[in-house]
């Protein structure tokens, strides 16, 4: 892990907000993680107020790599949201001892946390994680949707600047579209272990079926992300290489959808090529998990930018990527893939084909990643805008 030499000009008292935290695992959770234990090690305090979504976890604070945690009791969920009682007061009293206010979006709490930043006076810097997508067949998740929508317009307008992954996806975002004047542009912070070469050969060894490639899937079984295409793709890689397998590394079965139950006939139907690992929460097994693959597929539908392409590069694994605003940049920045056209397990399949059959040109080295994604200079951009914006900036 880099991390900076270099004492800040100003320590500052920041505070985030977001919905999950450590050690809740997804993509959003993971970057805001990194950012806040690097902001620390640089030397600024971090506190992070999130809610207590599990009984087994620390009850209100706690310290973890450095970074202050309040959890707050959320006995009511709603979809992948929760209503977190103290949190009104519990925001305010942390907003009066911090010198700027980061949030994550979506987050139901928005709005909320825009009119107690004008109470206390200080300013919010804002993250989008991507725009709100839930299944659309129900009409109290549109419901949900519009909701939030309005919330996150009501905090953007009073929001001192807004952050973007890429200006693909914020061109294409209908959450960023009408503040694009006021939006920084930030990659994701993206660091991975080095893999270990005798585990992923032991891993090979286990899930490759006479010497047929092994293709991986990193994310969560939900409709967004379209597991079911990737398994729909092995009708046409199984043409080419018959014997191949589609490994999952992630949660499948989720509590807010019924992506894992409504595809059980296709997931009986090619079943002995399929392996479910579940989620991996460690950094290293998931680097040595990405290593162990010959390709990454991920048919999404919609992606703010999907952090796991570029781990399974650093990882020196190829990706083939759907063609979709934000999901693009990785594989556009870096050559290390191919773009298949979104919705279409036969674009798919013939991408993995194609990577499979000529693997030279997709193959890049780690330094050629991190140079493209700098961990670092992520963090710096992130530092100078928190610091520009700080309490004593704004307004001594």
């Amino acid at each position: 892990m880099v991390s900076s030499a270099v004492a800040p000009e100003r320590k500052l008292r920041i505070l985030i907000f977001l919905l999950y935290y450590f050690p809740h695992r997804t993509g959003l959770t993971i970057y805001v993680q990194r950012i806040a234990e690097e902001l620390v090690r640089r030397g600024h305090e971090v506190t992070v107020i999130t809610a207590r979504y599990n009984q087994s976890l620390p009850r209100d604070e706690d310290m973890h790599n450095g970074v202050r945690v309040i959890r707050l009791w959320a006995p009511i969920h709603i979809s992948r949201g929760m209503l977190m009682p103290a949190f009104p007061w519990a925001a305010y009293l942390a907003m009066r001892q911090s010198d700027i206010v980061s949030i994550h979006t979506p987050m139901l709490e928005t709005a909320l946390i825009s009119l107690i930043a004008r109470l206390a006076n200080i300013n919010i810097i804002s993250t989008h994680h991507g725009d709100l997508v839930l299944p659309k067949d129900k009409w109290f998740n549109q419901l949900i949707t519009a909701i939030m929508f309005g919330f996150f317009k009501f905090m953007a307008r009073g929001a001192a600047q807004l952050v973007g992954y890429s200006q693909d996806y914020a061109n294409h975002s209908y959450y960023l579209q009408p503040f694009l004047d006021k939006t920084t542009l930030i990659y994701p912070p993206i660091h991975m272990p080095a893999p270990r070469p005798e585990k992923v050969a032991a891993l090979r060894a286990q899930w490759q079926n006479n010497g047929a490639p092994i293709i991986g899937y990193a994310g969560r079984f939900v409709e967004e992300k379209r597991p079911d295409l990737a398994i729909k793709a092995l009708e046409v890689i199984n043409k080419t290489y018959p014997n191949t397998r589609l490994i999952f590394a992630g949660e499948y079965k989720i509590a807010y959808e019924d992506t894992w139950e409504r595809h059980q006939a296709l997931v009986k139907q090619y079943q002995d090529q399929l392996i479910f690992l579940g989620l991996l929460q460690d950094p290293q097994d998931l680097a040595d998990f990405y290593a162990a693959c010959d390709v990454l597929v991920l048919p999404s539908d919609t992606e703010c930018f999907a952090l796991t392409q570029v781990e399974a590069m650093l990882s020196g694994t190829p990706v083939v990527m759907t063609n979709i605003p934000g999901g693009r940049v990785p594989v556009t920045v870096t050559g290390m893939g191919r773009l298949a056209e979104a919705g279409n397990a036969q674009s798919i399949g013939e991408a993995v084909v194609e990577i499979l059959q000529h693997p030279e040109p997709y193959h890049k080295s780690r330094e050629h990643i991190e140079t493209c994604f700098s961990f670092p200079a992520t963090v710096d951009q992130y530092e100078r805008l928190l610091t520009e914006y700080a309490r004593k900036a704004a307004h001594g």
